[in-house]
């Protein structure tokens, strides 16, 4: 019996120990696979992207024949350069027609056209810089009255379609992103009190988003409703 009692603490301190080792090992893997991952893949895209460049680059250019070392990232560099003096030609007079010249070449091509419109318009919309971007975040009644779903305002809703939704109120276009993957989701053309805008960036929401509600903006303490406690509506950025 005593043998038995005198186990039992060694027990819990063994189990206590090994508690305490998985926790600290759980913790320093939250930490250092987010910097991990991201040297890898910072690595593996610059290495990608010296197998492309690297050939077009003149042997005299490369710093590798002369220190003797293969540096990973003269191709970015490379391209980067590149790319900068492509777009500088762009904006100039002779660049535009020599676009236009070729861009008129391409709609001669069947295929090759349909490819490059489709090419040109994801290159468009993903690096364009022009003001007509999604900077508000705000909730939305979907797919039902009752249940909220986060949500980014695009424009206001203009032409025909302004036009044929009968409201007394402005009608916004806004984006509603699914989870996990926010690329896809659906075009909705709402009236804006039925909107409510929030504070946080589009950057948190789409954080938000992405982790399923998992992750909340920096600095935001999300409370538990206690049962039986209502919490104060929340006001509409349209509304009375």
């Amino acid at each position: 019996m005593k043998q038995g009692f005198e186990d039992e603490p060694i027990k819990k301190r063994r189990g206590g120990a090994f508690t305490w080792l998985r926790r600290s090992f759980l913790t320093g893997l939250v930490v250092i696979a987010p910097i991990g991952l991201t040297l890898w893949l910072i690595w593996t895209v610059a290495g990608w992207v010296d197998s492309w460049v690297l050939p077009f680059v003149p042997i005299w250019l490369r710093p590798d024949q002369y220190v003797g070392l293969n540096i990973r990232g003269i191709g970015v560099f490379a391209f980067l350069i590149f790319t900068v003096l492509i777009g500088w030609m762009a904006k100039g007079i002779i660049g535009k027609s020599l676009i236009s010249w070729s861009e008129s070449l391409v709609q001669n091509l069947p295929v090759v056209r349909s490819v490059y419109k489709g090419l040109k318009q994801i290159a468009e919309t993903v690096f364009a810089q022009s003001e007509t971007s999604f900077d508000k975040a705000c909730l939305v009644q979907y797919p039902r009255e009752g249940l909220w779903a986060i949500a980014f305002i695009s424009t206001a809703a203009k032409g025909e379609i302004d036009d044929k939704i009968e409201h007394h109120a402005g009608k916004t276009a806004i984006f509603l992103p699914t989870t996990p993957n926010p690329t896809s989701g659906f075009l909705l053309f709402v009236p804006k009190s039925d909107l409510i805008e929030l504070d946080m960036s589009v950057e948190d929401a789409a954080k938000l988003v992405i982790s399923a509600g998992l992750v909340y903006p920096d600095g935001a303490e999300i409370l538990p409703t206690p049962i039986g406690e209502v919490r104060p509506p929340a006001t509409r950025s349209g509304g009375s």
